[in-house]
């Protein structure tokens, strides 16, 4: 997929890897509706965003990806300034093993249902032009890690949802192509005082995080990017580790 002109939707946008991911993307031409809940964040970022591409490029909608009826408000402002929507990185979430109910809703079914709506303008059955997804997973949604175990299941979630997905958008012809990113330890946010938000497993916070070189976050926005532009790429779920990155693979039973 060539990028100039096309339009993104970013989730979780105003920092981290979504910031990394909006700056990736324009760099690359795209236009970019930017997503997050942080709206301080998400405006200081514009500011420095419409310097460097101009007003007429970003676009930041203040969108908790737990409400239906925001998520439907910010793609249609999205649809109606820029005139669709080409790609969905599909990015916001937290980590915290206290208020887990809340993590599974944000990480796993806030994912679902941005992509579900998102579809909805992308599908070529609903006279969208097709397009690509890009689900942020990660390494636990492939190995488990024991001090997070519902942030596990939850990143396991996407990265089925996104697996599943590929193979009915193509068995159903909607032309929208679905992959994972799965980073491994990235320097953000997520990772300050985390031993506070394990919860009864903050003993088994003895991660290789002091062993390892943890990842920026520009090296997660580099394979996004690999996924949004290779057309081959559907239903991967891409690795990204501190010393290179590697396509994930799984058994077959059908």
């Amino acid at each position: 997929m060539a990028l100039y002109g096309k339009i993104a939707v970013v989730t979780g946008a105003a920092m981290g890897i979504g910031r990394a991911i909006t700056e990736i993307l324009l760099q690359n031409g795209c236009k970019v509706a930017l997503l997050d809940m942080n709206e301080a964040a998400g405006n200081d970022l514009m500011e420095v965003l419409e310097k460097l591409y101009g007003e007429e490029r970003t676009l930041f909608l203040q969108c908790n990806v737990e409400s239906e009826e925001q998520i439907k408000a910010a793609l249609q402002k999205t649809v109606d300034t820029f005139g669709g929507i080409d790609i969905l990185c599909n990015n916001a979430g937290i980590l915290n093993e206290l208020t887990w109910e809340k993590m599974v809703s944000i990480n796993l079914i806030g994912a679902i249902r941005v992509a579900y709506l998102t579809l909805e303008h992308m599908s070529k059955l609903n006279g969208g032009q097709g397009g690509v997804i890009v689900n942020t997973a990660s390494i636990a949604g492939i190995e488990p890690i024991a001090s997070s175990p519902v942030y596990t299941a939850a990143k396991h979630g996407v990265v089925g949802f996104t697996r599943a997905m590929a193979t009915a958008s193509t068995a159903l012809e909607y032309g929208v192509r679905f992959n994972a990113i799965c980073p491994s330890f990235v320097e953000t946010t997520l990772l300050i005082g985390i031993g506070d938000r394990l919860g009864q497993f903050s003993e088994l916070d003895k991660s290789p995080l002091d062993k390892i070189r943890l990842l920026d976050v520009s090296e997660v926005a580099e394979a996004v990017l690999e996924l949004v532009t290779d057309g081959t790429k559907n239903g991967e779920a891409l690795m990204v580790f501190s010393d290179g990155k590697e396509y994930a693979t799984f058994p077959s039973f059908i």
